[in-house]
């Protein structure tokens, strides 16, 4: 289902309401947001006190928290902000999401009031605007999911859970039609009749999330230190001979004699001058690591019964 341009809305047209909202809710699983997904259909039972979107009291203007008489048992079934009530120019419907914001428009008497205008404000061109407003009024489901970088995986969803768009009408006519048909075998020379059996995928997404820091700081802390260091002092030596008796001059022997002699000594001094002693780089690298991620996905079997003396013959699974 791609188209020659660059793809900016999914749009997928539902005839099975329960097919879409099933659609909607894995939508929103895989996280695309409530003012990315619109929906709208047509109710086609009656809604006990429902309100026209013109009338007094009417919820239509908060957008997609809307919700009038049912709207609130509905919005629960599609996990979207739905209103629901008697739209003018389309009538009963529901409506949510972006959608349900756009239709609103009516209320406030916009222009671009109704399916096409709400489509066309989407960005979808008025010709397949139109188409879609002929599915929606035939009672067919119209989800859109407006999405400029994951439009791809939108569509995907919409088809895995059965949709189709103008593009692909053609296709999803005909297998409409061969499911329809009785199941009662074809007779010799008649048409093959086809079954689609299909199963649920998983799609894991990666998201990086922060699960801690580190924080890298300096600290001064104090330690005492003892460190030997020689140093030289002077001492002063006295020696003592044995006298010759010789004789002296004679002055007379008085007090007052002495000798200076200075004695020195090294003294330490101790200073402190800080060095780089270490270097520590601080950065990040990716480290890969695997993790395995469970979930239960669902898939269709075929099973076959047999009534009677009915023969039959199963040949191996063509390739395609």
């Amino acid at each position: 289902m791609k188209s020659a341009t660059k793809c900016s809305t999914a749009v997928g047209v539902f005839h099975d309401r329960h097919q879409a909202q099933q659609a909607v809710n894995e939508l929103r699983r895989m996280g695309f947001r409530e003012d990315e997904i619109g929906v709208a259909a047509r109710d086609g039972d009656t809604i006990q006190g429902a309100q026209d979107v013109n009338s007094k009291g009417s919820h239509v203007g908060s957008g997609a928290a809307l919700g009038a008489a049912t709207g609130a048992g509905v919005g629960a079934l599609w996990g979207l902000g739905v209103l629901a009530g008697v739209i003018p120019g389309i009538g009963p419907a529901i409506a949510g999401g972006t959608l349900g914001v756009l239709l609103s428009s009516a209320a406030a008497g916009a222009a671009t009031a109704g399916i096409v205008g709400a489509l066309v404000g989407l960005g979808i061109p008025e010709d397949e605007a139109n188409y879609y407003e002929g599915e929606f009024n035939a009672g067919r489901t119209i989800v859109t999911v407006k999405s400029e970088t994951r439009c791809d995986e939108a569509r995907t969803v919409l088809n895995r859970f059965g949709a189709h768009d103008m593009h692909t009408r053609d296709n999803q006519q005909t297998a409409g039609t061969t499911g329809a048909r009785s199941t009662t075998a074809a007779g010799v020379g008649g048409a093959n009749q086809k079954i689609q059996v299909r199963e649920e995928e998983m799609h894991v997404r990666k998201q990086p999330v922060e699960t801690g820091e580190v924080r890298v700081r300096k600290e001064v802390h104090t330690e005492h230190k003892t460190v030997e260091v020689p140093v030289q002092k002077e001492e002063v030596v006295i020696e003592r001979h044995a006298a010759t008796h010789a004789q002296v001059s004679g002055e007379a022997m008085g007090q007052g004699q002495e000798i200076r002699i200075p004695v020195r000594e090294e003294q330490v001094h101790v200073e402190k001058q800080p060095v780089v002693k270490e270097e520590i780089t601080v950065g990040k690298r990716q480290v890969q690591k695997t993790e395995e991620v469970a979930g239960t996905v669902r898939k269709e079997e075929v099973k076959i019964e047999k009534t009677g003396k009915a023969d039959v013959n199963q040949g191996e699974q063509r390739r395609k």
